[in-house]
């Protein structure tokens, strides 16, 4: 899908025509709410279809793909329907898709045969999936794939058979997933993490102990305490299976480059660090969205919703900031409530408060 700052509905090939789309308008009609929003110019909001507000006249009105596109347009979304929360009939349209999903874990759902039975557009579908959950139908079933084959890989099932068993279509599609979601090689994880090797040295800041953690892909872990045995009992907890030693002149390069961004976090880590970062897809956005928020500058968890394209993905985000491994170095301390409250923090509120007042001198 294009990216254009205002996107019309005749500007690609639509879920639904402009004709139709005034008319879905003009009858409220809820079925389209996620399909498109409209936007009037003399009043410069935009709403669902099924709005109940007084309607516009047909000149005045500009039909978007979505609320994001309306926004960029310099329109403000409408406070009676609220276009960016999902109708009860798309909600449980998303609720219907996913206990599909769930059922069909052993092969792959195809967008447009999830779309056929919940009755929806495949770009309706697919809009109202991922602001319902964080993730595309695509994404969700990956995630699940994965779920099941660490619980094959657990229960002892050879790797072939795991992978059998999870719905990857090929071995090569298992282990092109294994660095960002296992953190290791399926027959590495098999074992339990065994064999994987963790190096790791700490150090002296103003926040108490900084430990930091590399493997061979790079930095894993940045663990800030008030002692050294506190900061290596929340490594061994990260990574509990792992083989983990002292190694103060491992990646000696990075380790100087991530301690002096926790003593200054305005100084930033080098792009040449390489960052050894597990999660989810979605975690991945949302610590990449993390990495852009500059020193000095505080998001909410609604904002970096919004900056990966995922508004009603608050708490998911809180959630992603909650697993985060790496302090300072991906900035969760920069994203605060809505209310300008802290909110936590995995390292304490002391630290936080601590960093967000030395980022402001």
């Amino acid at each position: 899908m294009a990216t254009m700052a205002a996107m019309t509905l005749s500007d690609q090939p639509p879920p639904v025509s402009d004709d139709r789309a005034w008319r879905a308008v003009v009858q409220r009609d809820a079925h389209f709410d996620g399909a498109f929003v409209y936007a009037v110019r003399s009043t410069g909001v935009y709403c669902k279809p099924s709005c109940g507000s007084r309607q516009p006249l047909r000149t005045n009105v500009r039909f978007f793909i979505t609320p994001d596109d309306a926004e960029a347009a310099g329109f403000r979304s409408c406070r009676r329907c609220r276009p960016r929360d999902l109708s009860p009939a798309a909600d449980a349209s998303v609720e219907r898709a996913r206990d599909f999903l769930d059922r069909h874990a052993d092969r792959i759902v195809s967008l447009h045969e999830l779309a056929r039975h919940v009755e929806l557009s495949p770009s309706h579908l697919q809009r109202s999936f991922k602001r319902a959950t964080g993730l595309s139908p695509k994404e969700y079933q990956d995630a699940r794939r994965v779920k099941h084959l660490k619980s094959r890989l657990r229960a002892g099932d050879t790797v072939s058979r795991a992978t059998y068993e999870a719905g990857f279509g090929s071995s090569s599609r298992v282990y092109e997933r294994a660095d960002r979601e296992l953190g290791m090689t399926p027959a590495a994880f098999r074992r339990g993490g065994r064999g994987v090797s963790i190096a790791y040295t700490t150090a002296g800041t103003p926040l108490g102990r900084v430990l930091v953690a590399t493997t061979e892909r790079g930095v894993c872990a940045v663990e800030l305490g008030a002692t050294e045995d506190e900061v290596l009992a929340a490594l061994q907890r990260d990574f509990p299976y792992a083989t983990i030693t002292r190694g103060d002149d491992e990646h000696a390069e990075w380790v100087r480059a991530v301690v002096s961004t926790v003593r200054d976090p305005h100084l930033g880590v080098d792009a040449h660090v390489p960052l050894d970062m597990q999660g989810t897809e979605f975690q991945q956005r949302v610590w990449r969205a993390l990495r852009e928020i500059p020193a000095g500058t505080r998001r909410s968890y609604a904002e970096v919703a919004k900056a990966i394209g995922q508004p009603s993905a608050s708490r998911a985000v809180a959630r992603a900031c909650a697993t985060n491994r790496l302090a300072v170095i991906v900035p969760c301390h920069r994203v605060v409530r809505g209310d300008g409250d802290m909110a936590g923090y995995k390292w304490g509120t002391e630290r936080k408060k601590r960093l967000l007042d030395k980022e402001s001198q």
